[in-house]
């Protein structure tokens, strides 16, 4: 096994996420099988009480893990499927060493950070890097570790000392480190003391990186590199030079063009490795694949407006899985994405009253969108502005796809303006609702006092129902029997009041396998009104974008028709 460790320095937030998965998706090319680890140094046992305008999206996995969200940058590169063991905290850290201990495992012993907590850190990347992440069942050659936070943070302390060791466990040969800084411009001169710094903090540390990956808004000086080089104590070629591109999806052809493969290629004897041919033709296909894909992006000048009607729109982050498969769809339609950011409570009545500037605005900018996305959220603030601008989308014609709290909304929605219900509600934002009119109720089986894991959460089995061979979202998916898509929710459709909907037209043309939840809902004569209960954008891969969410994007972009003529059942994760 070899492994390639990313950490970062100066500041947070310059990018060691795509750098992580830009360098596997590299190694990807060469026919090798690649995981990813994510090592969080917060004592939260994971991401799934966080707010997402804290700490950014919750990102769920297929065994029903919340955790960071730079483990759906791995899966959306790699093309991948990771469980929760592949996010790292200190909080499952010392949860497990507690237990142990409780349990009599240290035979009495004093209980230390050095070596019970870095033994247990070593351990648990040794196992979970062997475990298969695609459908071979083969264990990966190469796993990629990306350390968060900044080095030199105190609880980043544990895990550095660790790493510091594991280096030596697994032996020089078959690890390597990449270290991210960032090279600030300043007056027009690019300044390298940050990084010089950077480098001998972690020196002090005792890891030595192998190669600095330069972060700068713009290509590095020869001098600069040079400086970097003298100072750093490492060869120029061991400098990678990371400037801005213009969109993610150009880093790894970037790196490739800094030579990244070639060094560790020489770095950790990559070459001695024993590749099957045909993962190699798998290798050069996904290069090409990609290669294209963002030569397309750079060529397409038709744009999409897409508006997401949000609560969390202060940070991008919040949504960023679902900012990701709008772009994979808007690359598979040849278009340039336009996102206009809408803040849902600019859409209510009373935000007219306190601000008429950002209550026009926002509404011209519902009004103007090619397509409207209302995505998942919790809580009551901002949902009539929702519910405004999904009343919109329905009755204009406009796209529109709900996802999660999205397709909730649209059911309240739908329930007051044709159902005649003007009460309709959810039991999350009104508990004393009568029965009559809660569109959407609690799901029964869950714990309404923990709050960490407690939700329908991971890869759960949608089936089409009878009569729905013509709806446009199961032609979108390739006309399956039944789908597996990521769930997270304590709210479901009320099943009592399924059949008023679709006496109306809103039809739920896909169920769980017992038939009785709402999975997805499709409204007749509509060019495209989709609500989905789980979360398509988890699934979203670079190279086969998200369903609903391409549906969405080519209904917008005029072109749903030509899409529905493609062979829609191929999928091209594999690779």
């Amino acid at each position: 096994m070899k492994y390639v460790c990313v950490s970062g320095g100066v500041i947070s937030g310059i990018g060691k996420g795509v750098l992580a998965s830009s360098t596997g998706m590299l190694l990807k090319t060469l026919g090798l099988r690649v995981t990813s680890i994510k090592i969080d140094p917060y004592l939260n046992i994971d991401a799934g009480t966080m707010s997402p305008l804290e700490h950014g999206e919750c990102y769920v996995l297929d065994d029903g893990g919340e955790v960071d969200l730079d483990l759906g940058n791995y899966e959306r590169y790699l093309g991948i499927s990771l469980s929760r063991q592949n996010n790292i905290t200190t909080g499952k850290i010392y949860s497990t060493v507690i237990e142990r201990e409780r349990k009599g495992d240290y035979l009495g012993k004093t209980v230390q950070v050095v070596p019970h907590i870095t033994d247990t850190i070593q351990n648990w990347i040794e196992r979970v890097a062997k475990i298969p992440v695609d459908k071979s069942g083969i264990e990966p050659d190469v796993c990629i570790i990306e350390l968060g936070g900044t080095v030199g943070d105190i609880e980043s302390a544990p895990f550095v000392e660790a790493l510091r060791q594991f280096q030596f466990r697994v032996g020089r040969e078959n690890f390597a480190l990449i270290h991210v800084s960032l090279v600030p411009v300043i007056n027009g001169e690019q300044k390298t003391k940050p990084t010089q710094a950077a480098i001998r903090e972690l020196r002090g540390l005792g890891l030595y990186p192998d190669m600095i990956a330069c972060r700068c808004q713009a290509k590095l000086d020869k001098h600069t590199i040079e400086k970097i080089s003298m100072f750093c104590h490492v060869g120029p070629e061991q400098v990678l030079a990371v400037h801005n591109v213009s969109s993610t999806y150009h880093v790894p052809l970037l790196l490739k063009q800094e030579k990244i493969l070639d060094f560790l290629n020489q770095r950790l004897q990559l070459s001695a490795m024993n590749v099957p041919p045909e993962m190699i033709t798998k290798g050069d296909k996904l290069l090409e694949d990609w290669t294209h894909l963002t030569c397309q992006e750079d060529r397409a000048f038709d744009k999409v407006k897409i508006a997401i009607v949000g609560k969390y729109t202060n940070l991008h982050d919040s949504y960023l899985s679902v900012i990701k498969s709008l772009e994979h769809s808007a690359m598979r339609c040849s278009r340039k994405l336009h996102i206009v950011w809408v803040e849902s409570t600019d859409l209510e009545p009373a935000a007219e009253m306190k601000n008429k500037a950002n209550f026009h605005k926002a509404w011209q900018a519902v009004c103007t969108a090619d397509g409207i996305l209302v995505p998942g959220g919790f809580g009551n603030r901002g949902t009539e502005g929702m519910i405004a601008a999904t009343k919109w989308a329905r009755e204009n014609n406009i796209p529109y796809l709900g996802v999660c709290l999205g397709l909730q909304i649209a059911v309240i929605e739908f329930a007051r303006n044709v159902l005649g219900k003007p009460k309709a509600t959810s039991t999350e934002f009104n508990e004393d609702a009568d029965e009559a009119d809660s569109a959407i109720v609690y799901m029964p089986e869950i714990d309404k006092e923990k709050m960490g894991g407690t939700m329908r959460l991971g890869s759960r089995k949608t089936v089409f129902q009878p009569g729905s061979d013509s709806s446009i979202i199961r032609r979108l998916y390739g006309d399956p029997e039944s789908i597996n898509e990521r769930h997270r929710h304590r709210y479901e459709v009320n099943p009592e009041l399924a059949n008023q909907f679709e006496e109306k037209g809103l039809k739920f043309v896909g169920r769980d396998e017992a038939g009785e939840r709402m999975e997805i809902f499709e409204l007749e004569d509509h060019p495209f009104f989709v609500g989905t209960q789980f979360h398509p954008e988890y699934l979203s891969k670079v190279l086969d974008p998200s369903r609903p969410f391409l549906g969405l994007v080519a209904a917008s972009s005029g072109i749903l028709d030509d899409i529905l003529k493609e062979d829609l059942s191929k999928k091209e994760t594999d690779f």
